[in-house]
């Protein structure tokens, strides 16, 4: 019974403002007491150039260049940063699952990052087309410690990065747009005489003007033009400019208006990647990535489902297997996600979500009744359209409801798809019993068993495994047979005749033992006649049975609705025999009416 109690809580304050006089009636929604006011809407903080934008129309039909960051970006956001051999099974990851460029860390901020990149150089983990990009930020002496990390890594990505937003020029760096500009072109030239001094090496350029997303449109193009002169970028040896989202503050068009704007407007547009890095402030990471690649961003900055500082980066999986879903190639592999969560959880010492999309231990579950029902039959439908095909089911179209992609082709079973606890409805209850254990029950029995599951749910609180469901079922329909109050001593059939049996027991009641005999036109019709000899009067008002598994010595199953003295109750039967089990059946559903 439900609490009578109202409980209060007297941290929060109730709206209670006058509700807003052109509200709607159906709205009685009032103005909360939180200072709003005391915040700008993105359009007051930043301008916003386009108004002919065109990436609404567009359509995603390729994955971008994937570019993890997890051990630079979101390692620096870890209350434990990752030693030497967290990153290197984080990095072998990585590599595996076919990712080409790989931020590996920030070698002038700390010795551990620098011993690793030192790590990859000598030790000979990077594969011949692996890029390794390094981050430093717009100082000299960090580009110098930078540099020196890379010696002896044949392809390089040298990220350098400087804040370029207003407040982040006004109260952090103390730079006006044009000396912060100088200091950019400074710190680019350095670093283009730095890598000049190694010819043997292939290094390529970076530029992240931190905080893109707050800083005014013709500034940011500005400076990155100038950039990209100063680098001389050509189509042969591209540019990287990467426009972070890098605390996100407006809803997603926003970010990708901003991208289009530059995608138009960057001068030797050829010769430049446009990359992007959002964070995931607003809870719209993802919903930004995927319009800013609309927009023309043709690299994506994440990390591995999410990773990073306060919210987090963009999530790289989640981006990957939204194309997937829509029949894009990711162009990574996830065919086994929960050894790639194993890693990620090890290496950050950070647990996934059990709802994080896709990987999360619940997101392939069900628990509600119609949406179990409407899988099981889902599955049964794209198993029967596979045949049709003559498809294997894996490679077979796929449309299965509340499913979006297939479970097993990123490594799951479909023992989490259904599970049962008391919101549970009896399609979701007969698909497990099929799947595990070769019941087919009869669609009349499903709502009795379904009962029997909901007060054992509601009594436990607790949902039931495949294996419980079984138990529960055993015990409700097949065991009564022997533990009941009448139980078989002897039987034995036989054909008299053509369409006429006849049924001879010994039925044991009430802990005596007495022969019985009865006749009918089957088996069963014959058993019902010898219980009536015993003064059971019994009906068989549905009866179905099956093989639960294929070839011989399977065991078989019979299920049995019987009417026993004017009470109706199913019974079930379990043997290598199915006339055995047919008898089972009826005397289960016998003993039941005998016990309800």
């Amino acid at each position: 019974m439900a609490s009578s109690q109202t409980h209060t809580f007297p941290t929060l304050r109730t709206p209670s403002g006058p509700v807003p006089a052109d509200a709607p009636a159906w709205n009685p929604q009032r103005p909360s007491a939180m200072p709003h006011q005391r915040y700008q809407p993105a359009h007051a903080r930043v301008a916003l150039p386009l108004t002919d934008r065109t990436w609404p129309s567009r359509r995603l039909e390729r994955a971008p260049q994937w570019v993890p960051v997890d051990l630079r970006d979101g390692n620096q956001a870890l209350a434990e940063p990752m030693d030497t051999e967290r990153k290197r099974r984080m990095f072998d990851l990585m590599v595996t699952m076919g990712y080409k460029e790989i931020e590996v860390g920030y070698p002038s901020a700390s010795q551990t990052d620098f011993d690793f990149v030192r790590h990859l150089a000598t030790s000979g983990a990077v594969p011949d087309d692996v890029t390794i990009s390094v981050f430093t930020a717009a100082r000299p002496d960090l580009i110098d410690r930078t540099i020196d990390s890379i010696e002896g890594l044949p392809r390089t990505v040298v990220h350098l990065y400087t804040a370029t937003a207003p407040t982040w020029r006004n109260v952090v760096l103390g730079r006006s747009r044009t000396e912060l500009h100088g200091m950019i072109l400074e710190a680019a030239t350095y670093l283009m005489r730095r890598a000049e001094e190694r010819p043997g090496a292939d290094i390529r350029f970076e530029f992240s003007p931190e905080v893109f997303n707050l800083t005014e449109p013709d500034y940011v193009l500005e400076v990155c033009n100038s950039v990209t002169e100063l680098w001389q970028a050509s189509p042969d040896r591209p540019v990287i400019h990467n426009l972070p989202a890098t605390v996100e503050i407006a809803s997603p068009n926003v970010y990708a208006d901003q991208i289009e704007y530059m995608d138009r407007h960057l001068a030797r547009r050829d010769a430049v990647i446009l990359s992007v890095h959002p964070h995931n402030d607003r809870g719209t990471g993802v919903a930004c990535a995927e319009l800013a690649v609309l927009a023309g961003a043709q690299r994506v900055e994440g990390c591995l489902f999410g990773n990073g500082e306060r919210t987090g980066n963009v999530d790289l999986v989640t981006l990957a297997l939204n194309l997937y879903a829509q029949g894009v190639n990711p162009m990574i592999d996830f065919s086994d996600i929960d050894a790639v969560r194993e890693v990620v959880e090890h290496c950050n010492r950070l647990p996934i979500h059990p709802r994080h999309p896709y990987v999360g231990d619940l997101v392939h579950t069900a628990f509600s009744g119609t949406h179990q029902d409407a899988i099981s039959k889902g599955m049964a439908h794209h198993a029967k359209q596979a045949a049709e095909l003559g498809m294997p089911p894996e490679e077979a179209p796929w449309e299965v409801p509340y499913l979006p992609i297939d479970p097993g082709d990123i490594g799951r079973t479909y023992e989490e798809v259904i599970r049962i606890n008391s919101q549970s409805g009896k399609g979701g209850i007969a698909h497990l019993l099929h799947a595990h254990h070769g019941l087919d029950l009869p669609k009349a029995m499903r709502p009795d068993f379904s009962r029997t599951v909901q007060r054992a749910t509601d009594a436990s609180g607790q949902e039931l495994s495949h294996k419980d469901l079984w138990e529960l079922f055993r015990t409700t329909y097949i065991s009564p047979a022997q533990d009941g109050p009448v139980t078989l001593s002897s039987w034995r059939t036989a054909e008299t005749g053509p369409g006429e049996h006849e049924f001879t027991c010994v039925l044991s009641t009430d802990g005596q033992d007495r022969s019985y005999q009865g006749t009918g036109n089957g088996p069963l019709s014959a058993l019902t006649q010898a219980l009536g000899a015993a003064g059971i009067a019994v009906d068989i008002l549905n009866y179905a049975e099956h093989a639960t598994t294929v070839g011989p010595g399977s065991p078989a199953v019979a299920y049995a609705e019987c009417r026993v003295d004017g009470a109706t109750h199913w019974g079930a039967g379990w043997d290598t025999s199915i006339l055995a089990a047919s008898v089972h059946a009826v005397l289960a559903a016998v003993n039941r009416a005998g016990q309800a």
